[in-house]
């Protein structure tokens, strides 16, 4: 907090402003855990973000030991396979009562990102938890929080006698920060998912920065694009065609006025992130290297540039195409190119990567009603901007939604200072008595998330479809 409070009229108004906030708490009958248990759930959390599983060289070994005793813990069947020696994928299950219904999947994934510390403001595998409630640490929101949510959301429901009829499956896969290809594209594509009958299937989303939660049906498929440009060396004080630099350059500009293009929908708001194509350059490669830097009085002979290019289902794909092979790095003008990455934004039957929005999907439907009843308000459906495991079961044909409990959030996933808590209020130091309530408020994210998902999974595990045996989802 910026400034102290200097009056007691200012005080009280501060108070009056948050009291509606805090009866709205107590009207919605939010189930929060005692202190007891706050510390317990906390507790957990903090030792999973203190496993250091940062790519390139995750400990694998220690979140998988660690997994396994919180599974113990809960009495789920668990179990361990190596579809690539060293990459272990964790699968945990609870075992519904009707064997005959599809069961569910919810996915996380153990491997976080790289950081530099230097630039946190408290160890990022700390899991420092500060005055404010906020709880700092790699993967506290990208995703740990969510693996751990769906956990203790399973706890609390055995605690109150809930008992699935579908079968709930929980997955903790390695190495999704570097394409997934060892973990759930291993599993989507093995006989032991196919044993598992899983018929939806919950993965990551973003945090929201306001009230409304956020629900993703598809994601953009991620394009590497190197570029490379070949041209004649020549001395820095003559001017030649087509040399390799200048046909780079002639490719950037082209790119350049595309993504302008593409970023003008956005502004206008014609179009939504999810919906447009992004472009962005990553690397620029050129020169002949010498023992101070570069030679300067000499043109090289080749060139080349790197473009990180996200492509959402909903694109005019061999539109895209022709403009790479004829405008961005056409072979007139000596150039080349190739990808480094091409995930494809169709499933296997051909199809679009998309999940179904509307009342032919009940499973969407389903989570819509299961966060309103706790208490959650939410975003229209959206496109998510990165790529994440949940393409790998879409491209079966299956039901795969996007979601991270998480709203009043920055969005720091890979930033500095990641962390899982709701956004700082920024309010004047206020009488004692209010003091306790402003922590639980920073600290409720969390806990919130548990509530969310607890009752998804519930809605989930009880749903029999229409004609099944009479039961409506209006009775669940």
């Amino acid at each position: 907090m910026e400034k102290a409070c200097n009056s007691h009229y200012h005080n009280q108004s501060l108070l009056l402003l948050l009291l509606p906030l805090f009866l709205s708490l107590l009207v919605a009958g939010l189930v929060y855990p005692t202190q007891d248990e706050q510390s317990q759930i906390i507790s957990r959390f903090q030792q999973y973000l203190q496993i250091n599983t940062t790519q390139p060289s995750p400990d694998y070994q220690s979140s998988t030991q660690f997994l396994l005793s919180q599974a113990n813990s809960l009495s789920l069947e668990s179990q361990v396979i190596e579809f690539v020696k060293g990459k272990p994928v964790i699968l945990l299950k609870w075992p519904g009562y009707d064997l005959s219904l599809p069961s569910i999947l919810l996915n996380s994934h153990m491997d976080v990102v790289p950081f530099e510390p230097s630039k946190w403001t408290h160890p990022p595998l700390g899991a420092y938890i500060d005055g404010g409630g906020n709880i700092f640490g790699r993967g506290s929101q990208d995703m740990k929080s969510v693996g751990m949510q769906y956990l203790e959301a399973i706890r609390r429901l055995k605690l109150s006698g809930f008992q699935p009829k579908r079968s709930l499956y929980l997955s903790f896969v390695p190495d999704e920060e570097i394409g997934g290809y060892d973990g759930a594209k291993k599993l989507a594509y093995s006989d032991v998912f196919k044993d598992m009958n899983v018929e939806i299937v919950l993965d990551e989303g973003l945090p929201s920065t306001d009230e409304n939660y956020r629900l993703f049906y598809a994601e953009t498929a991620p394009w590497w694009l190197v570029i490379k440009s070949n041209g004649n060396p020549g001395h820095g004080a003559k001017l030649y065609d087509n040399s390799a630099m200048e046909n780079l350059l002639k490719s950037i500009e082209s790119i350049r006025r595309f993504r302008a293009s593409q970023f003008d929908l956005l502004k206008a708001g014609l179009k939504s992130k999810g919906d447009v194509i992004s472009v962005n350059m990553v690397f620029l490669k050129a020169g002949t290297p010498s023992s101070t830097g570069f030679v300067m009085n000499l043109q090289p002979s080749e060139a080349e540039a790197g473009f990180d290019i996200r492509v959402p289902p909903t694109a005019d794909i061999e539109s895209l195409e022709k403009r790479i092979e004829e405008e961005w790095a056409p072979a007139s003008r000596n150039m080349t190119f190739e990808f480094k990455q091409k995930a494809t934004p169709y499933d296997d039957l051909g199809r679009p990567l998309i999940t179904a929005t509307d009342g032919s999907n009940p499973w969407w439907t389903l989570i819509e009603e299961a966060i309103k009843k706790a208490n959650g308000k939410i975003r229209k459906p959206e496109i998510l901007t990165g790529a994440t495991d949940a393409r790998y079961f879409r491209q079966l044909g299956l039901t795969a939604i996007g979601f991270l409990p998480m709203t009043n959030t920055p969005f720091l996933l890979h930033d500095h200072n990641e962390d899982a808590s709701a956004r700082k209020l920024q309010l004047c130091n206020l009488i004692v008595v209010f003091s306790t309530l402003l922590q639980f408020l920073n600290k409720a994210e969390y806990f919130k998330g548990i509530n969310v998902y607890e009752s998804i999974i519930k809605a989930y595990t009880s749903y029999i479809p229409p004609g099944r045996d009479g039961v409506s989802r209006d009775e669940l």
